[in-house]
């Protein structure tokens, strides 16, 4: 906790007074984000970071592995649905990003099996089975993590598509989705192409 604190002083001495304003007119005029982006927990994988944006320009949901649930909308908890549903009824984004990245661990649970004793991934990672069964076709390890985690960004923009009001708004052309892809190790950004291939911006 004390790298917390350490870290919010030095933004109150260093980083408030040249950002207070932005935060001033953040708090007087309400937020108005470009993109929403949907990425994973890891914490070497900061939307913020690898877009270099300020405050107020990137709503950002976070779980594991970046996926996205199929539309569900019974009594069950839906915490990444209840965001989107934020960000595209609410504040009408126009961008909307499926992050995903390399090393990812929930990638690897997904084709190894999860640690003993975990509660809830193995559960939520289903909802990837099917980017489970392309990359078990792949040789390699790494080609089969690598391909995996390109896959899951695939079922997630598929399983977006299940939710009317996003289908709606992509068949209007009010909101456009993407795919991309992290290189941790050397922080290259790849984005998803019309051919299913991930390509340089």
């Amino acid at each position: 906790m004390q790298r917390l604190m350490d870290g919010y002083h030095r933004f109150r001495s260093h980083g408030w007074p040249s950002a207070r304003q932005s935060f001033e007119s953040l708090a007087e005029h309400g937020q108005h984000p470009h993109a929403l982006v949907v990425a994973c927990v890891d914490s070497r994988v900061d939307p913020a970071v690898i877009f270099d944006t300020p405050p107020g320009q990137i709503l950002t949901i976070r779980n594991v592995a970046n996926l996205v649930p199929p539309y569900a909308p019974d009594a069950a908890y839906h915490g990444t649905s209840a965001a989107l549903e934020f960000g595209v009824r609410v504040l009408h984004i126009p961008h909307l990003v499926v992050l995903g990245h390399g090393q990812c661990g929930g990638v690897q649970a997904l084709l190894e099996g999860p640690a003993g004793g975990l509660d809830f991934v193995s559960q939520w990672m289903s909802i990837a089975s099917p980017a489970r069964r392309v990359a078990l076709a792949c040789d390699s390890p790494g080609e089969r993590q690598q391909m995996c985690e390109h896959e899951c960004i695939k079922v997630s923009l598929q399983n977006l598509l299940t939710f009317p009001w996003i289908e709606s708004r992509v068949r209007s052309g009010a909101l456009t989705l993407h795919g991309a892809w992290f290189a941790i190790r050397t922080g290259m950004l790849t984005l998803l192409q019309t051919d299913g291939t991930f390509a340089p911006p």
